[in-house]
């Protein structure tokens, strides 16, 4: 994800790269980050986050929630804006991100690509006119390294559904059925993860009703597409100080 960004970034229009960071000890630091995505820049990758910051004006950050999070509290210090790809965070963490949005202007998203964001609002119009005689299923599919399930961007397509159903997806949502599980409860969501291979992401929300089945798929085949949604949020966050954004706000889907 980090050379599509730098990849992004170097060939997009009004950006410029000031900075580029990996963890301590990895072998890339130091080397010039343009060269991993084949257009070298003249700036050296680097570890030591505060010093890289000075002169940003959005930190794009892709990475795991605790390592967001220690990124956040130097942006919220430095006044930096963020633009948040990362995805696992618990409820408590998600506060964190809101309180932090008070000082400075932040992108945060489940997913930065245009195309799944769309989806988003597939989904919620297609909840919204189907009701409740449609049984709701999301299922997911990613890579063998995906550390966190279901993705964060299918508890997206589940809180959004669950919103225009006028539901709690936390009293809603089923994680997978096993064994002899009765009757499927009336309002419930359900949530399947698929993990295997190199899969990128695979999204599908099924709404099962009597007679029929609407089904709204998202298929990326390549994490440009993240990158380039990114880079729209940051060229978004160009004229706000505070607040706390999402890519709705950025694509006018709201």
């Amino acid at each position: 994800m980090g050379r599509m960004l730098i990849e992004a970034v170097l060939h997009g229009a009004g950006t410029r790269l000031a900075a580029a960071l990996e963890q301590a000890g990895n072998p890339q630091v130091g080397k010039d980050a343009g060269e991993l995505a084949g257009s070298p820049c003249g700036v050296k990758i680097s570890d030591d986050f505060e010093k890289s910051l000075a002169g940003c004006d959005v930190l794009i950050d892709f990475t795991r929630p605790e390592g967001t999070l220690a990124h956040l509290a130097a942006c919220r210090r430095l006044g930096v804006k963020m633009v948040i790809g990362t995805t696992g965070f618990s409820d408590g963490q998600k506060k964190t991100i809101a309180d932090a949005a008070r000082e400075t202007a932040i992108v945060f998203s489940p997913n930065m690509a245009v195309g799944v964001n769309v989806t988003f609002k597939l989904a919620e119009i297609a909840a919204g006119i189907l009701g409740d005689e449609y049984d709701v299923e999301i299922i997911e599919a990613h890579h063998r390294h995906k550390v966190d399930a279901p993705s964060g961007t299918a508890l997206k397509f589940g809180e959004i559904v669950a919103r225009a159903l006028n539901r709690d997806l936390a009293q809603a949502a089923v994680h997978g059925r096993e064994g002899v599980t009765g009757e499927r409860a009336a309002k419930t969501i359900g949530f399947h993860a698929i993990r295997g291979g190199d899969i990128v992401g695979e999204h599908t929300v099924m709404f099962a009703g009597p007679g029929e089945r609407v089904e709204v798929t998202v298929r990326s085949g390549s994490r440009t597409t993240y990158a380039a949604g990114a880079l729209r949020a940051a060229r978004y966050l160009a004229g706000k100080k505070t607040g706390l954004y999402d890519m709705f706000d950025v694509l006018g889907l709201r």
